[in-house]
């Protein structure tokens, strides 16, 4: 028998039904299909590095993100090292709680927990060993000013703590007056060699190294001897000891504990006890929401990569049709055929999923080996999922599969003779596919809305049995839209014909573009609006990027202070000194415009701070330009709105909306005299209250706040973290600095994402179905270079079919899109207005009675259904050989 497996193959079918060949025929034909799929792998490079690329890469890069994000997070049983160390369980008293106890006689009386080293060993039982362990924060000024961070009180020295932190440079603390600090404490100005003053009586600590948690790398941390750091422990808060001891750890033991009042860290308890201690024992649960989630992801990623490989497959058939019809002319039967082409999605599907997964698991294993944890603060064991990731690849040989499936059919339909005679074979369409399709789309449509009443995802499921249904009918949208070219110009006329000549591969192509531009457009819309809602809805009291420092309830020295340290950081700055209203007995309030309508403007609108209190320096800042009369008015002691609607009769009703402490006193009339004037950007202005106008009615205020002009200088976040570490140092305590936030750049940057990750998808599958097209062409292409067409009308031709692939489906899949994107809006914007309303007969809940914020992205939709088209039209022109190499067509 001959080696070529196509002559093996045929040899298999002639002999089907011999006997014990026959037994053996079904496998031996498996085997050369399958052989012959890897040698046209082989032969075919670039198509097959194509698929492998569709397939492989998603189920590379998914695989190694998770393994990366399992190894960054550290479970409580990985983490347990570093909290207890070398010892046996690590104890912490509970804040000074009181626990019930029993005396001798049975009666129960509350006592504390212990609270000494004396105390927890007689609790260990004789043989034990404790040392202290105590956490809590600290304040320290170094190098770069005042910070606080992480403080712990602990003998690195000693056995007990091995593993709980590496040492990088330097040595470990010997002496009270030294201490170990960990790279995040290093860069805020307390190196190795420095004397940072530490604690509240600013104690200098000498830092003689640097060391590093095993797992948060980005922690910021000082570590000293017991005693040296925190406030005194006695009361229990943040006191700790780890502890060595005799015998192993039981379950009654950690219970014996917590019900002593303390708690408990220790590893997983040995064979023979009753069960896992709580602390390393988690769990992870999915609801039904969250699981649907998943599927539709899942599905919808394998929907696109079949259709995006469909059209790759049917390149390899196109060349392979003159094999194929050899195969059928010396015996093979259809089966065979089909067998063949499916052995094409087995060896280059399953292969790049495999190839894939290998990929993945030694990316993310080197990934491990070098710490890339650290770009996220976080390090761990190599920990890989083998569950979702075997799912994932799984999924991906899958796809690869499924998109072979179609050519596979079409394989066993062609015309043998034809193929063989040179000329075109075209398989008929399936009468029953648009009736499917309809079907699909109108169940999925109504599934839609009647899902608006439940959670978004189940409208995104009826949305992707709807996508289904468009899939099924794009053969007959290909049709259609074909006909409806007859009045165009002859090159995009004849790419028309053509696409619905070969409506197997164009339909493809065209529902591969549909399927990403419908996900994409309904993300866009969805995104678009919520940000609407948000941006409708967003009321600030002062200009954008606006900082206000507002001072504690401290001596005017201290707010001297306070002044001068922001003058100093933000010389470029002008500072604007205002006031902070008081109510009657001198407590710290904020007051709110109080609408006279209802509704209005500011009914569900909030904002930090509430109304500034100034002159007509911040009267400027707030308005955004100079207005003599409103600051006239202001020095008059009237308050300034910039909404007509909180004034009536020239006054302005006010409301307290925050305060700090629960009680507080102001008088009944809160009402002031006001005037209406118009600002620069009514949505950062609401108005301006004159502290003459708050004394009038019985309220204090004291010059305690700072309004620092954007115009002046804008703070990065690491200096906006310096400056109020140093505010909070001449303070002697905590200072609240606010910037004011803002809309920001919008939606812009998301939509651009979605855009750009659109147009790979688009353009990738429109170029695989044009470079099928082209080939199909040849002949046509010959025939209008013989009759004396110039190169540019062929080029014409190309582009006109990449533009059709496109353009077609961007616009059906973005009209679809719009209406998944409006009907999956309904449950997030709708159901909220309706939330707490009874359910109807059926005991379900009933259709959101308002209409949600519907705003389509237009910008978005222009440049997915007419730009990316006209770009794919233009590459794919541009790209096409013009020579033809002119032939006899076989009628």
């Amino acid at each position: 028998m001959s080696s070529d497996p196509v002559v093996r193959l045929a040899d298999v079918s002639r002999a089907h039904g011999d006997g014990p060949r026959a037994a053996r025929s079904p496998l031996a034909a498996l085997l050369a299909a399958l052989r012959i799929s890897r040698r046209d792998a082989l032969r075919s490079r670039g198509r097959s590095a194509l698929i492998v690329a569709m397939v492989g890469l998603p189920v590379l890069v998914i695989t190694a993100t998770l393994i990366f994000a399992e190894t960054a997070d550290i479970t409580p049983r990985e983490g347990l090292t570093a909290q207890i160390g070398a010892a046996d369980l690590r104890i912490r008293t509970l804040g000074g709680q009181r626990f019930p106890a029993r005396d001798a006689g049975g009666e129960t009386y509350w006592t504390e927990g212990p609270s000494s080293s004396a105390e927890i060993v007689s609790l260990l039982g004789h043989g034990a060993r404790v040392i202290p362990a105590n956490d809590g924060s600290v304040d320290f000024r170094g190098e770069a000013g005042y910070d606080h961070v992480a403080a712990h009180e602990l003998d690195l020295r000693d056995p007990l703590t091995a593993g709980m932190y590496r040492l990088l440079r330097g040595r470990l603390p010997a002496a009270p007056g030294e201490i170990a600090v960990t790279p995040g404490t290093e860069e805020r100005g307390a190196p190795l060699g420095a004397t940072p003053a530490v604690g509240p009586k600013k104690t200098p600590k000498r830092v003689v190294g640097v060391v590093e948690h095993p797992h948060q790398t980005r922690s910021a941390e000082i570590v000293g001897f017991p005693g040296t750091l925190l406030f005194d422990g006695r009361n229990g808060q943040g006191t700790g000891w780890l502890a060595d001891t005799a015998r192993p750890i039981t379950r009654e033991d950690v219970r014996r504990l917590n019900a002593a009042g303390l708690g408990v860290r220790a590893p997983v308890v040995p064979e023979g006890s009753d069960g896992l201690n709580d602390c390393c024992w988690s769990v992870s649960s999915y609801d039904v929401e969250q699981l649907m989630t998943i599927g539709l992801a899942a599905v919808m990623s394998v929907l696109e990569v079949v259709l995006l490989a469909g059209p790759a497959f049917a390149v390899g058939l196109r060349r392979r049709r003159r094999e194929l019809a050899l195969i059928a002319a010396q015996g093979g039967a259809p089966g065979h055929l089909r067998m063949i082409v499916f052995a094409d999605g087995v060896v280059l599907g399953g292969g790049a999923a495999l190839l894939g997964l290998v990929l993945g698991v030694g990316l993310g294993a080197l990934a491990a080996l070098l710490e890339a944890g650290r770009l996220i603060g976080g390090v761990g064991p190599l920990d890989i999922p083998w569950r979702p990731i075997l799912t994932v690849t799984l999924l991906g040989a899958v796809s690869g599969i499924t998109a072979a499936v179609v050519p596979a059919v079409q394989a066993a339909r062609q015309d043998v003779a034809a193929v063989l005679g040179g000329r075109r074979s075209q398989a008929r369409d399936r009468a029953g596919r648009p009736v499917l399709g309809l079907v699909l789309l109108v169940v999925g449509a109504a599934a839609a809305v009647f899902a608006v009443r439940f959670h978004p995802v189940w409208v995104l499921a009826a949305a992707v049995l709807a996508q289904l249904g468009l899939v099924a009918l794009a053969p007959a949208l290909v049709r259609l839209a074909a006909s409806l070219a007859a009045r165009l110009p002859l090159p995009l006329r004849l790419a028309a014909r053509d696409a619905s000549r070969h409506r197997g591969r164009t339909a493809s192509a065209v529902a591969a573009v549909m399927t990403a531009a419908a996900a994409f457009t309904a993300v866009a819309v969805m995104t678009n609006s919520n940000f609407a809602v948000s941006r409708d809805s967003f009321q600030a009291a002062l200009p954008e990027g606006t900082m206000r420092i507002s001072g504690p309830d401290r001596a005017d020295a201290r707010w001297t202070g306070i002044k001068a340290v922001a003058g100093r950081m933000l010389p470029e700055a002008p500072l604007i000194e205002a006031a902070e209203p008081l109510d009657i007995t001198g407590t710290s309030i904020e007051l709110a415009p109080l609408p006279f309508s209802d509704g209005g403007p500011y009914a569900g609108r909030s904002y930090s701070g509430g109304l500034p209190v100034g002159g007509r320096q911040l009267l400027e800042l707030v308005q955004g330009r100079r207005d003599p009369v409103a600051a006239a008015a202001l020095d008059a002691g009237k308050a300034v709105a910039f909404d007509p609607r909180l004034v009536r009769g020239g006054r302005m009703r006010l409301h307290v909306t925050t305060f700090t402490s629960d009680e507080y006193e102001v008088p009944d009339d809160l009402t002031v005299p006001a005037v209406v004037a118009e600002a620069a950007d009514p949505q950062y202005a609401v108005g301006v209250l004159p502290a003459s106008a708050l004394h009038a009615i019985g309220l204090k205020t004291k010059a305690h706040t700072l309004y620092v002009d954007p115009a002046g200088r804008r703070l990065d976040r690491e200096r906006e973290g310096k400056l109020e570490r140093e505010l909070a140092a001449a303070a002697g305590g905590s200072v609240d600095v606010f910037v004011q936030g803002g809309l920001g750049q919008g939606v812009l940057p998301q939509l651009a994402l979605f855009l750009a990750a659109a147009a790979v998808l688009v353009l990738g599958g429109t170029f695989a179905a044009t470079g099928l097209a082209a080939a199909d062409l040849r002949p046509d292409l010959a025939t209008m270079a013989a009759v004396g067409a110039p190169p540019g009308t062929r080029r014409l031709v190309v582009a006109g079919q990449a533009g059709f692939i496109a353009g077609l489906g961007a616009l059906v899949g973005a009209l679809g899109g719009i209406a998944t994107g409006i009907a999956a809006l309904w449950p997030v914007l709708g159901q909220a207005r309706n939330a707490g309303g009874p359910m109807t007969s059926a005991g379900l809940p009933p259709f959101p009675s308002v209409a949600p914020t519907i705003e389509i992205p237009w910008l978005f939709l222009v440049a997915l259904v007419v730009g990316l088209p006209m770009l794919a039209a233009l590459v794919a022109g541009a790209f096409t050989r013009t020579g033809v190499t002119l032939t006899r067509r076989v009628t």
